[in-house]
């Protein structure tokens, strides 16, 4: 397995680098979140090729990588090509603070996309090594909980779209549908996505060491590049009506809202 995490890790390395130059020449660094989730079907694809696992497990692996990485890649272009020539927030908070220094620590940032993409593709590495011939009940079960999160996600990414292309919504906060009951159901489903890899790959030897990609994701999005950026750059734009919606609204965990004692 380590020469198909090697190639792996060096397409990582190599693709960054080169979204890093597009990115730097048309003056906005958010098309990297693009090329993470696309990454993830590009590396799944590279151990299905050289791994010597079972075909079936394989192109199920390849079904749902290639479905969920898609969608959500897909879902960012469209939020980054609708934007540009703005830079997602959170990227022009990031000039800021960097000042001149920005492209070289822009460069190393991306590099660690690079690093994070080749360690949480973990999981897919070991379902596309695993010889045995027959898929476990375990192994469908993890496969139908990542697409039953990945529809849970595409609904909640639908909900907000349609929220933010009314013109009477702008600089309100988002309360409908999922978003009444998370402050972030797209994350809390991207996460229970990875669960689903984790439970898939549980069949796999050493499937059980997977856990620290689950685990590393939702340290991610509730203590790094998802939550706090977020939610820093909806105070940013929102004020006063983001930070009724955090007094009533779960952040993560869909939940039923509590009522506003203060309102």
């Amino acid at each position: 397995m380590i020469a198909p995490f090697v190639v792996g890790l060096l397409s990582s390395i190599l693709m960054v680098a080169v979204v890093f130059v597009i990115g730097r020449r048309i003056r906005n660094f958010g098309i990297v979140d693009v090329a993470w989730s696309w990454g993830f079907a590009l590396l799944t694809a590279i151990y299905a090729l050289m791994a010597a696992g079972a075909s079936e497990r394989k192109i199920l692996l390849l079904v749902c990588v290639f479905a969920w990485s898609g969608r959500l890649g897909w879902h960012l272009y469209v939020r980054v090509k609708g934007h540009h020539p703005d830079e997602d927030g959170r990227y022009r908070q990031l000039r800021e603070e960097w000042g001149d220094s920005t492209n070289r620590k822009m460069f190393w940032f991306y590099q660690l996309q690079a690093a994070a993409l080749a360690a949480l593709s973990a999981p897919f590495l070991l379902i596309a090594s695993n010889p045995e011939p027959v898929l476990s009940r375990l192994e469908w079960a993890g496969a139908a909980l990542a697409m039953v999160a990945l529809i849970g996600e595409a609904v909640a990414d639908g909900q907000l779209s349609r929220f933010k292309k009314d013109p009477a919504n702008r600089g309100r906060t988002c309360r409908v549908g999922l978003w009444r009951y998370s402050r972030h159901p797209n994350y809390f489903f991207e996460w229970l996505v990875w669960v689903g890899f984790f439970v898939f790959a549980l069949a796999s030897p050493n499937g059980a060491l997977t856990a620290a990609c689950p685990l590393l994701m939702l340290y991610f999005l509730l203590r790094q590049t998802g939550i706090p950026a977020t939610e820093e750059q909806a105070l940013r734009t929102k004020g006063e009506d983001y930070r009724r919606y955090q007094q009533t609204t779960s952040a993560f965990v869909p939940w039923f809202p509590k009522k506003n004692k203060s309102l």
